[in-house]
């Protein structure tokens, strides 16, 4: 028997973390989850100011490949380090979403347990949409899960 997908897991807890650039979103992205009854573990960075963002992402990222938390959100100024930093940690799949329809497919097609936003890239508004679609969008399988266990070989 295979461990659950994220979508078959319900998602009780989830990381955050952000380097400096994506600090504020991160702040009002906790306020969110916590209002939607999610356990929310902050990892940092803890203002505005000028940080090394591997520093803060690949512990959440670790965490979450040791099953400590369901999913993890990181952010930045674009998300893109982010991304590169969490997916360098074995167990991982962070995917970068800019809109609803990346959020949908980080889930339905690459069953994604990490997302990475950039606070200069989307509106807060629009965050909010594309984590409720990542969080509520099921895992479709079939070849994708195929692909998904090349990535983790």
């Amino acid at each position: 028997m295979t461990s659950p997908t994220p979508a078959e897991t319900p998602v009780k807890s989830i990381v955050i973390a952000s380097d400096h650039a994506g600090y504020r979103y991160k702040r009002r992205i906790i306020e969110y989850l916590t209002k939607e009854g999610y356990q929310v573990e902050d990892m940092g960075t803890d203002s505005t100011e000028s940080v090394d963002y591997p520093d803060f992402i690949m512990p959440a990222a670790r965490a979450v490949a040791e099953g400590k938390y369901t999913r993890g959100i990181v952010l930045g100024g674009s998300g893109n380090g982010e991304a590169i930093a969490a997916n360098r940690i074995k167990g991982v799949r962070c995917a970068v979403c800019w809109n609803e329809k990346s959020a949908r497919l980080a889930s339905m097609h690459n069953n994604a347990n990490m997302i990475s936003i950039g606070e200069r890239m989307v509106s807060l508004h629009d965050v909010y949409e594309i984590i409720d679609i990542w969080l509520s969008t099921p895992f479709e399988g079939g070849r994708h899960a195929r692909r998904i266990e090349k990535l983790d070989e």
